[in-house]
């Protein structure tokens, strides 16, 4: 008894076992099948084939309540209605399948939609054409076993990659994003002509995306979206369009998470989004507006990075592929779809003509006259049969019995007033079609190539693309965060920090800024802006260190070792490993620094050193001039100032900057200025030298040369402004119906400056510029049938410079029909000054040493 029931129990325990195993697969199976990942072939989760197959069933035309709706879906989806309201509401925002009327909720605000009793739906025209076809559905019993549903929709379109998708399965998940409706019938069409494609993302949300890790969106690869700042003023930013997956008020709330951490500095943010987006952001007088467009970039939702991973069903079976495979699988399967639908057209062609050629036959032939004596329906199913066989030579078919009892069921009435011509017209005409879709079927890639073709013509035109792809440029959060934290220090003992307020106030900084600590001994190390930090006793000078940073230029008198003789230094500290010690002295025991200062801008100032009292020195005062001294790295030794003992330096002249002035690009992908040497040259700046820009709307407005600026908009003219070279504008006059040229100078001010007001609606700007000896080329019209010669004028010649008001002076009394502009080549820089460059300026862009 005892040994029977141990076997028992262990067999009980090993069937137990085994269920857990095979239930944990079949739960992890349905969920991942029949839940969360969606078809490769009709791009549709089963909740959602459910919804359009539901649909389709009550389609009439008009509009049935959402709440209907999902009461005939619970036919085939065995879950709740809630899910399928949510499920239904999603794919109606994506106003691709479904006619939505009512309040369906908002994408930009993320308000939910209506209660389902109170909003209504149909399908669209593109919907009813593309996905649906009952001859060509495969279809399989509902859950409960009382009605049929499909395997798959037999969608003849990617639709998965244009509604994207996003699905958490047992162990998998899957994230499509969604692409541009007339992109991907342009790449389905490639593909089907055998040319190269490329597909990137489109979003509902509009905004700015950077592909360039798309990485045909497989797993591994990433995007980064932006929302869409502007520049509403001075003293407001607007935020017009949002990055994907983001609503206003989780972009609200970011931006007020940063704002309380001191990341960024705002005054007051409102939201104004209806059916638009619209948040303004109003900035203190002294904040930058540029400066914290780039610090909502970086520290708040204005910027997600988005990781794509294209896990779909096919057959089966989950597989992970990308965006490119996918709208491959999605067009042979179109393909396969339509010659699919063409052969049963032409099988029912085919009958319909077999059935019409017997019927002429029956009718034309008078045999239906055989049956008149027949007594039993076997005799004249017999006499029908012989009658027609020497007539079905040319059938496509032999004849059934099915075809003889059809035509028993033809009525007296038709046979009366059978009309042979007309029956051969409906025979012709029927192979007619035969031969065109043989001809289709023949012709397959062809017909597909013009299917699409004609669903881009019919539904593409209000489906331009919305996203703007652009390459962002990295943004270094340190350079853009605003300083939220005062910093303190205690110089004697080394502490510094931002909690130290007890201690001497030296500057105010960002939590995330990296600190630079000087001290008497000749050491330096660079540390986080912590709230205490120990970085050891008699600091001579704490700073904001930038990583890179060669306009910040440190100036150092030192002696090297207790008694050894004073030198003289210019350095500047560009990579460092953070809490490393560095000696920019002398290792030597004793080095001390006697003399330090540091210049944001490179400046070198004029000191006098005072030499202790000796019968050896003649001269016990001297100049050492900064500027004189070559800016070296952090290791260099230096110059030597003197071998005797010096008593006290002190400072006998501010200094003013020695650097070059800046070689400054324009990175047209990025849409930002550089010193990298990437993109366009711009020219070398210095102290208030400006950017003129020019937009199509005839606004120019000068801006210095920060790196921190941001140029998103359009602008005809973005180069280094020149005071005194003018600036030409043709114009044509609407309400004159004449073009017209002016000259005028800017003024120097940040102000937007106006010199074209396009009161009439046929204004234009035809052209501006900048560039000396220019020509313009007028071509006329032909008036009374006569040519006029074309007319070359100078354009610096043609008017003198006058205010910016100003209008100009007609280019001519004949009408013109177009303008070409002769530009030559700018001219270069002069050699000189490229010369002097060249000399004060070693490899690293720094000035060399003239001692030397």
């Amino acid at each position: 008894m005892e040994e029977n029931s141990l076997n028992h129990a262990e067999e009980s325990l090993k069937k137990v076992s085994g269920l857990y195993q095979d239930w944990f697969l079949d739960y992890a199976s349905y969920v991942i099948l029949d839940r969360a990942i969606p078809s490769v072939y009709d791009g549709l989760k089963p909740v959602q084939r459910r919804i359009m197959h539901s649909m389709r069933e009550l389609e009439d035309g008009r509009y049935n309540k959402v709440a209907n709706i999902v009461g005939n879906t619970m036919k085939y989806h065995p879950h709740g209605d809630a899910s399928i309201t949510d499920a239904m509401v999603q794919i109606g925002q994506k106003e691709l399948l479904i006619d939505t009327q009512g309040n369906w909720g908002n994408i930009f605000t993320g308000d939910s939609a209506a209660a389902a009793r109170y909003i209504e739906a149909r399908l669209t025209a593109f919907a009813l054409e593309v996905v649906f076809n009952p001859k060509t559905t495969k279809w399989v019993k509902s859950y409960d076993g009382r009605n049929n549903e499909p395997i798959d929709l037999p969608v003849k379109f990617p639709l998965l990659l244009a509604q994207g998708v996003e699905g958490i399965g047992v162990g998998l998940s899957t994230k499509i994003l969604p692409h541009n409706f007339n992109e991907l019938i342009n790449a389905s069409i490639a593909y089907l002509k055998k040319k190269p494609f490329q597909l990137y993302p489109d979003f509902l949300t509009q905004g700015l995306l950077d592909v360039s890790e798309y990485n045909d969106g497989q797993r591994g690869g990433k995007v980064r979206a932006r929302a869409r700042i502007g520049q509403k003023d001075k003293h407001t930013l607007v935020i017009t369009e949002l990055p994907f997956s983001k609503n206003t008020g989780e972009l609200i709330d970011s931006i007020i998470k940063a704002n309380e951490k001191g990341k960024i500095k705002i005054k007051k943010i409102e939201d104004n989004t209806s059916d638009k987006v619209e948040i303004l952001i109003h900035l203190h007088p002294d904040v930058s507006p540029d400066k914290t467009t780039d610090a909502l970039y970086a520290f708040t939702d204005c910027q997600v990075t988005i990781s794509p991973n294209a896990c779909v069903i096919v057959g089966d079976r989950p597989m992970f592929l990308n965006v490119s495979e996918i709208l491959r699988m999605n067009t042979d399967h179109t393909v396969y779809l339509l010659k699919t639908e063409l052969e049963i057209e032409l099988n029912e062609l085919q009958e319909n003509w077999h059935f019409a050629s017997l019927e002429r036959i029956f009718i034309e032939k008078r045999i239906y006259r055989k049956i008149e004596e027949k007594e039993t329906w076997e005799e004249v199913i017999v006499a029908i049969d012989q009658g027609l066989k020497p007539y079905t030579k040319n059938l496509l078919r032999a004849v059934t019995q099915e075809d003889i009892l059809k035509l028993t069921e033809i009525r007296i009435k038709r046979i009366s007033r059978f009309d042979l011509n007309k029956a051969q017209e409906n025979i012709e005409a029927l192979e007619t079609k035969m031969e065109q879709v043989k001809h289709n079927l023949t012709h397959l890639i062809p017909y597909a190539i013009t299917y699409y073709q004609n669903i881009q013509k019919k539904y593409g035109k209000t489906k331009e693309r919305r996203t703007e792809l652009r390459i962002f440029d990295t943004i270094d959060a340190t350079k853009v965060a605003v300083a939220n934290v005062k910093f303190y220090a205690n110089l004697v003992e080394g502490f510094i920090g931002t909690s130290l307020k007890k201690d001497e106030f030296l500057f105010e900084c960002s939590d995330i800024d990296d600190i630079i600590i000087f001290r008497k001994d000749g050491s330096m190390m660079v540390t986080k802006a912590e709230p205490k930090t120990f970085v050891g006793k008699n600091i001579i000078h704490v700073g904001v260190w930038k990583k890179n940073d060669k306009r910040t230029i440190y100036n150092m008198i030192y002696r090297e070792g207790k008694e050894g003789p004073y030198y003289m230094k210019r350095f500047f500290v560009t990579g460092v490993i953070r809490n490393n010690e560095y000696h920019l002295a002398s290792d030597k025991k004793g080095s001390e620094v006697l003399y330090f200062s540091a210049n944001a801008n490179g400046e070198a100032e004029v000191v006098n050193v005072v030499l202790k009292p000796s019968a050896r020195i003649r001269k016990n005062k001297l100049d050492v001039d900064f500027s004189e001294l070559g800016i070296k790295g952090r290791d260099s030794k230096g110059n030597l100032v003197t071998k005797y003992p010096i008593k006290k330096i002190e400072l006998k002249e501010e200094g003013v900057s020695t650097l070059a002035p800046r070689k400054i690009w324009f990175d047209e992908a990025v849409r930002r200025l550089n010193a990298d040497a990437r993109g366009s040259f711009l020219g070398t700046f210095k102290g208030e030298d400006k950017i003129l820009l020019v937009t199509p709307k005839g606004e120019a407005r000068l801006v210095n040369f920060d790196l921190s600026n941001r140029f998103d908009d359009e602008y005809i003219i973005l180069e280094k402004w020149r005071p005194h070279q003018p600036i030409a504008c043709i114009y044509y006059d609407g309400e004159k119906e004449r073009y017209f040229l002016k000259r005028f100078l800017m003024e120097n001010t940040t102000n937007p400056q106006l010199f074209f007001p396009a009161e009439h609606p046929k204004s234009f700007i035809e052209w501006v510029g900048t560039g000396k000896n220019t020509t313009a080329t007028l071509i006329f019209s032909k008036e009374k049938g006569k040519d006029k010669e074309p007319e070359t004028l100078s354009v610096d010649e043609f008017i003198s410079v006058k205010g910016i008001k100003a209008l100009g002076n007609q280019l001519s009394k004949d009408k013109i029909r177009s303008i070409n502009i002769s530009i030559p080549e700018p001219e270069e820089e002069e050699h000189s000054e490229k010369e002097e460059h060249n000399e004060n300026f070693d490899d690293e862009g720094t000035i060399g040493n003239l001692f030397e």
